[in-house]
């Protein structure tokens, strides 16, 4: 949340993250020197990761369109026949009927 706040009064989720950038930068950089905030990009990186999720739902994404492409590439091998549908009585339920009783 932007109080910096989470839902429950606590610190938010990504309170450590923030943490973690706001020493990198105070260990590499200076009032006269900005040059070590390079050295900062990953806890910079983390932190955005928590607070937007980009990374992670390009990582979803991507499974999911490969999971779609193992889908269409193998069909299912023990999907139902339409014979077995009908025995289920869902189509041409009455044939059935009259077969089952005489």
């Amino acid at each position: 949340m932007a109080s910096g706040y989470g839902l429950n009064g606590g610190p938010s989720r990504c309170f450590p993250f923030w943490q973690d950038l706001l020493a990198c930068y105070v260990v590499n950089t200076t009032a006269e020197d900005d040059s070590g905030k390079k050295k900062c990009v990953p806890a910079l990186e983390d932190y955005y990761e928590c607070l937007h999720h980009k990374k992670e739902a390009a990582r979803v994404r991507a499974l999911q369109v490969a999971y779609r492409k193992a889908q269409a590439a193998h069909p299912r091998e023990d999907a139902p026949k339409p014979g077995s549908i009908r025995n289920l009585g869902l189509l041409d339920a009455e044939e059935d009927t009259k077969n089952v009783l005489g």
